[in-house]
């Protein structure tokens, strides 16, 4: 194990982040009742120029009217991308009439470290000049070719920063990709086209403490393409995915939920291992097959997510 270690900044339960337009006020209501673990509130580009002002303002009465926090939900608010003139107002109203009740801002686009570092300099002194005590995280969009080319050094951007999205469909057109699909697959390429990209971030997460999060899958009409797209990223390291439809919720609670069987196994493998520990060993056997100190951390893995999701249930109750 390398001496230069990066623990997880923030832990907190991603397995379903339900976008909502903030444009959209009975969709808010809705997603508050919803099952998602996270909620994001969107003010880019789910609402229409026109419409930006007054999604700005129900997302701040959202904020403030709603107990999220009672409800089992993390909420977050998506602002407008720095190159537009809608950012600098969302970060301004939405923390000074709202910085002690949003949980995290998800900046989209990120293409270099200075972008964070703009929201993060704007948050640090509204929540300076309104004395707030609560300390609200920031999530970045990687989601353009420039981002992807950066991500290393983005992760390695310290403060805040607590999770990587991958957002497919702005990628793609950033990539120039023959597909109009929106994070399925290509029938075109053999095999998953943003295997690559996936598996580069979720890397850089997990080298450097951060969340690893999947972005959406468009035709919520195909439950079954859904539930393919979220276990290949589940199997890539990924620990949660997008539903851009209430319907898509329920498929990823349970394709990012370990399965009890494995939380069981789990269980027998720090069981074994301790034994085998009591008795001078490094490694043991289960099932006829052999485990060690990585199989152990596998285990712990399983169990940390298990008890995190077990945690939310019984609060929900």
């Amino acid at each position: 194990m390398s001496h230069t270690l990066h623990p997880l900044r923030q832990q907190r339960l991603q397995r379903s982040e339900l976008a909502v337009p903030a444009s959209n006020a009975t969709m808010i209501d809705k997603a508050a009742q919803s099952g998602a673990d996270f909620v994001f509130l969107d003010l880019e580009d789910a609402v229409a120029p026109p419409e930006k002002e007054q999604a700005r303002k129900n997302a701040v009465q959202a904020l403030n009217d709603i107990d999220w926090a009672a409800m089992g939900k993390t909420v977050s608010v998506r602002i407008n991308g720095l190159d537009t003139h809608y950012m600098y107002r969302d970060v301004v109203d939405i923390m000074e009439q709202a910085g002690d009740r949003v949980h995290t801002l998800l900046v989209p686009k990120v293409g270099v470290p200075a972008d964070l570092y703009m929201v993060e300099a704007m948050v640090n002194q509204i929540e300076q000049g309104r004395g707030l005590q609560t300390r609200v995280g920031l999530e970045a969009l990687i989601e353009t070719a420039l981002g992807m080319a950066n991500v290393e050094a983005i992760a390695q951007f310290g403060g805040r920063l607590e999770a990587l999205h991958f957002g497919v469909a702005d990628y793609a057109a950033s990539m120039r990709a023959r597909t109009v699909n929106i994070g399925g697959l290509n029938p075109d390429y053999p095999g998953d086209q943003w295997h690559a990209s996936i598996t580069r971030m979720v890397i850089t997460c997990r080298a450097y403490g951060l969340r690893a999060i999947d972005g959406p899958f468009g035709d919520f009409s195909d439950p079954d393409g859904y539930i393919a797209a979220a276990r290949r990223a589940a199997a890539l390291g990924c620990e949660g995915k997008w539903a851009i439809h209430p319907s898509q919720i329920d498929m990823a609670n349970d394709v990012f939920s370990p399965p009890e069987a494995e939380v069981a196994k789990a269980k027998r493998i720090i069981d074994e291992l301790k034994q085998a520990e009591a008795a001078g060993k490094g490694a043991a056997s289960l099932d006829g097959k052999m485990i060690d100190a990585a199989s152990e951390k596998m285990a712990r893995n399983l169990i940390e997510a298990a008890n995190a999701i077990a945690t939310k249930t019984v609060a929900a109750e």
